[in-house]
């Protein structure tokens, strides 16, 4: 599979010097197939578990979607954009079915886990595109996106560092993958960069969907004397949140921060008291979604190519969030060490 950078990812959403800049546009492949154009382009993503309302990677690529099907003027339904909601893993190949069958143009699949359903659906569909997001499929008709998370996470843990007063934070993860590998590696290597002596919690729910579980998870850290955690667990990290804010409630004393991820997650961490979300981990999941689309609409499929995406490119990064100036320079500095390649973030723990 060829390598490939969409230089058209644009703005994240970061403030003030952690602003994430635009590019300039993609010319295309040469070897990309056409597949319609304007009001008569179909789009559709089947998500993972969690849904479109989970407040996070899902919802980052729905919400691209939407701006995609505003940028044309399109209506949500099976003559513009839409998504198929998975309930479960055994959903996906019904699900990928259902959207080839309804006709979509582009069939996006969110997350690592819809690999498996993607590859049998697209071996028997050979016309039909598909994106895979945080995975890579080799076939010609499957473009794949991936991100370098472990990068952004390394600033959370920085960020954790700097601003923990119990020299005690955990890390919260969805499924084990490699994908959340990322995420655990950056973010242990970030808060140990800054300082060794800081004890780190790590644990996994096993699910994206389970904000029970990460309640619970997130009772014990806090209970063992964690002040921050950063998730990276889909809709199961809501439950984090939940479990901080009754906290906070509880005892509006003692401090305690979540750090969001995929998106800016600041709206989740209010509070009778103001807000714990410390920053968020993003990743332009959103924005991808938009440009493979109009690179697609207007004839440039990229097929059967990789697209990686990290701080070099401006699509992944942290927001400011409730971070002190202070600690947004130190970000900031190492943020640079990385794009230079003088710091080299792991991906895997």
């Amino acid at each position: 599979m060829k390598s490939r950078n969409f230089k058209s990812l644009l703005t994240l959403g970061l403030l003030s010097s952690l602003t994430l800049a635009a590019c300039g546009a993609d010319e295309g492949s040469d070897n990309a197939s056409s597949s319609g154009s304007g009001e008569d382009y179909s789009i559709v993503m089947v998500t993972d578990v969690g849904g479109v309302d989970d407040k996070s990677f899902n919802q980052s690529a729905w919400e691209g979607m939407e701006a995609w099907g505003e940028e044309h003027k399109l209506e949500k339904g099976p003559d513009g954009y839409n998504y198929i909601q998975s309930d479960e893993d055994s959903q996906f190949v019904t699900n990928l079915n259902t959207a080839v069958n309804n006709n979509f143009d582009l069939i996006f699949g969110i997350g690592f886990k819809l690999k498996p359903a993607m590859i049998d659906v697209a071996e028997q569909n050979p016309d039909q595109n598909f994106v895979i997001i945080d995975e890579t499929i080799e076939a010609d008709n499957v473009s794949s996106v991936l991100f370098k998370d472990h990068e952004a996470a390394f600033l959370a843990g920085v960020a954790a560092a700097e601003t923990t007063e119990t020299d005690h934070v955990g890390f919260i993860g969805g499924q084990q993958s490699a994908v959340i590998d990322r995420f655990e590696a950056g973010f242990v290597a970030g808060v140990q960069d800054v300082n060794p002596d800081i004890k780190i919690d790590v644990e996994y729910a096993g699910s994206f969907g389970d904000a029970a579980l990460g309640k619970q998870l997130a009772a014990a850290m806090y209970s063992s004397g964690a002040d921050i955690i950063y998730h990276a667990s889909g809709d199961t990290g809501n439950g984090v949140f939940s479990e901080a804010i009754d906290r906070m409630n509880s005892n509006p004393d003692q401090k305690l921060w979540v750090i969001g991820v995929d998106r800016d997650q600041t709206a989740e961490g209010e509070y009778d008291g103001g807000n714990l979300t410390l920053t968020s981990t993003l990743k332009g999941v959103g924005q991808a979604v938009q440009d493979i689309a109009n690179a697609s609409m207007e004839g440039n499929f990229p097929g059967g190519e990789i697209s990686n995406f990290g701080l070099a490119e401006d699509s992944v990064g942290i927001t400011e969030g409730a971070l002190s100036e202070d600690v947004i320079k130190t970000v900031e500095d190492y943020k640079q060490q990385i794009i230079d390649g003088t710091i080299t973030v792991p991906e895997a723990p």
